[in-house]
């Protein structure tokens, strides 16, 4: 039963039931209606409510969200339960999240652990709270508060929520301060529904407005969610909530939730696949090789998963770098409050630097860091499967380099398998495992084990160059730079794509990692590039002179003080760089350029999976998003071409072909969908 309910004395006791999150589906809908009539029938004095297992109930069923809604609809649920004569209780542990805290607002009282999570992040899915969540929201916490919260999708904590009124009390255990507490405190509480609202300041739907643009850039339902917290000021409890519901049920159906439910559930879904048939080797102890940016942003995130971490370096001085690298990030989680000082001690005292590999002796995997060149990491794997014990898990960060020719070099090339963490390691949530031809299922589980332990996003990647996510940049970077050379400016370029929904355009993120990053890969391709292929030289002249992004002050764009500025001696190179290739230059509008630069990287995507270095185009999804900054409002590369139609893709692709046949040739696998008349997601090789 998704809904139960037992009786003790005077007073009933209802508990979601709906493992393993107790989402609020049909049947707990109806079961909560249920206990409405039988608490009312047979006249106990309260009902307290809570949640099995993990939690109170961590919102709607969004699997029933592609499908016609079914009665009873949950905002006649919640008016029920907060005009019936019985008056109830919400007793929060875990999350109350989305539908469970509207549940929790339609109660008379509410208490929570102090660790509870209480929230409405609707929003996040595309849609906005559709049971009463911007209609009572703000008659309990103030409007101010309700626009910090709802339009934003966060979530306090039980003690947070209690500092802004959305909870009564905080306490241990909830269901008993809910059954202690008195008669006359229960009998003064007025439900929320029947309160008024706190007005609030066109300046602050102003600005709420604004923030919602900035952080959740093209995202409608943040918008909407706003528009709705302002007619809660203007009309009654009931008008408002029909005006939210309808709001609620259009927006479900559209593109932007759509994508955002596809790439919930996919992240959600991310697992070892199946046909990695094998244990991993859990991972305690842990070396890591090269102690810059990237591996001590890795070392770090091993830190944070409780895994002792020794670094190895080349020399004292290098050793004193990447113990300083380390230090900084824990002092800089330390002074943003993620750590306190008990954590700050721990991860010091399970980390050590060293130049002796035979620090490594004994370790569970050794993740290899350093410089991409081929016979660096030679040298570094040598030394490694020298130093540590045969059963060690060998792993290399390369983000382009062949794996298989990494593996080539170790005795027991099983060992080895791909880990391409994404900077900040630390941060970034994607993990890219590559499979080598001799990678051992068991090297693999253990990749998938450490993604897992460390709270990241794994998606399984063959070897190609630049695996799933590197290959489709630089396909995206050289359509850009194509652009550029025919008569774009990269602030246009930029524009279009933070226009699409990116948080910033080519030229501005390669100005952050550095064009000397993407000029040392342009220099490992010149052997293989096809010289029939057209190549733009721009980005190599801003390395000749110097102009190395942010870090040098002036790359594709001049830094005054750390602000980016146009700078026109670039444009002048630009053009200049267009009149030798004996280019005509024409203006694009933002609409082409993105067009252009998306229709790329889809074919490219498209080739990937075609090739079978992606298993999914799913696993797509999570590494543009996740990876490479591709608006998740849109669900992903691939689930944004199923959105506009493969059809229509192939036909835009082949417009192009007419330009370029060698580079913009489409890609079999989307001649194939269109063909059949499916979805790429539904494509599978046969």
């Amino acid at each position: 039963m998704a809904v139960t309910w037992r009786r003790d004395g005077m007073v009933g006791f209802v508990e979601l039931d709906s493992p393993p999150v107790n989402a609020i589906g049909q049947a707990m809908r109806q079961g909560l209606l249920d206990a409405v009539d039988r608490a009312e029938a047979e006249g106990v004095s309260r009902v307290i409510l809570s949640g099995a297992g993990r939690g109170f109930a961590a919102g709607a069923d969004a699997k029933e969200f592609d499908f016609p809604p079914e009665p009873p609809h949950l905002p006649d649920v919640l008016n029920r339960i907060e005009s019936s004569a019985v008056p109830w209780i919400a007793a929060i542990h875990g999350p109350a999240l989305g539908g469970g805290a509207e549940i929790a607002l339609a109660c008379r009282y509410r208490i929570a652990r102090a660790d509870a999570q209480i929230g409405f992040p609707e929003v996040i899915l595309g849609v906005v709270p559709g049971a009463g969540g911007t209609q009572r929201l703000p008659r309990l916490v103030g409007m101010e508060q309700a626009l910090d919260l709802i339009p934003s999708g966060k979530a306090l904590s039980g003690q947070a929520a209690r500092g802004i009124g959305l909870v009564d009390m905080v306490a241990d255990d909830p269901q008993a301060a809910a059954l202690a507490l008195g008669d006359d405190v229960l009998a003064a509480a007025v439900p929320v529904g029947a309160r008024d609202v706190t007005r609030a300041e066109a300046a602050a739907f102003d600005a709420a407005r604004r923030t919602a643009g900035r952080k959740m850039r093209g995202q409608g339902a943040p918008l909407r969610a706003i528009d709705l917290l302002a007619l809660a000021q203007d009309v009654p409890l009931a008008q408002g909530m029909t005006v939210e519901r309808e709001t609620f049920l259009s927006l479900r159906q559209g593109a932007e939730a759509r994508a955002l439910r596809h790439i919930f559930f996919t992240e959600r879904g991310a697992r070892q696949p199946k046909s990695i048939a094998a244990s991993g080797r859990a991972v305690t102890r842990a070396a890591v090789v090269g102690g810059g940016t990237m591996g001590s942003g890795i070392a770090y995130a091993l830190l944070n998963a409780g895994i002792a971490v020794t670094l190895l370096e080349t020399d004292a001085a290098a050793v004193a770098r990447a113990q300083a690298n380390v230090d900084g990030l824990i002092a800089t989680s330390l002074k943003r409050g993620l750590i306190d000082e008990a954590g700050a001690e721990a991860r010091r005292a399970r980390f050590a630097a060293t130049t002796d590999y035979g620090a490594a002796q004994g370790v569970d995997l050794a993740i290899e860091a350093v410089f991409e060149d081929m016979g660096v990491k030679h040298a570094v794997f040598a030394r490694l499967q020298a130093a540590c014990g045969p059963d060690t898990v060998l792993a290399t960060n390369t983000s382009y380099l062949d794996v298989n020719q990494i593996a080539a070099g170790l005795d027991d090339p099983s060992r080895l398998v791909g880990l391409h963490f994404f900077a900040p390691a630390h941060i970034m949530k994607l993990l890219e495992i590559v499979r080598g031809d001799a990678s051992s299922d068991e090297a693999l589980a253990t990749g998938f084990g450490l993604a897992k332990t460390l709270r990241k996003i794994p998606v399984l990647a063959g070897v190609c160059d630049g695996f799933i996510g590197n290959r489709i940049l630089a396909r995206y970077r050289e359509a850009a730079d194509t652009l550029l050379i025919d008569g774009a400016t990269p602030a246009e370029v930029d524009a279009a794509m933070t226009g699409f929904g990116y948080a910033m355009g080519p030229y501005e993120a390669q100005d952050l990692s550095g064009l000397d990053i993407a000029h040392a890969n342009r220099r490992r391709q010149d052997a293989t590039r096809d010289p029939n292929r057209r190549y733009v030289a721009i980005g190599d002249r801003l390395v000749a002179e110097g102009r190395l992004g942010k870090k040098t002050g002036a790359g594709w764009y001049r830094y005054d003080d750390g602000r980016k500025a146009v700078d026109p001696a670039v444009e002048a190179l630009v053009r200049d760089e267009s009149a030798r290739a004996g280019v005509t230059r024409r203006a694009f509008s933002a609409e082409e350029i993105a067009h252009r630069l998306v229709l790329a990287m889809i074919n490219e995507a498209a080739g990937i999976l075609w090739d079978g270095i992606a298993q999914t185009a799913s696993d797509i999804d999570l590494v543009t998003v996740h990876g490479y900054g591709f608006p998740r409002w849109r669900g992903g590369l691939m689930c944004h071409a199923d959105q506009v139609g493969v059809a229509q893709v192939l036909d835009g692709v082949r417009a192009l072909e007419r330009e370029d046949p060698l580079v913009w040739r489409p890609g079999d696998l989307l001649v194939e969908c269109a063909a059949r008349g499916i979805a790429l997601r539904d494509w599978t090789r046969g």
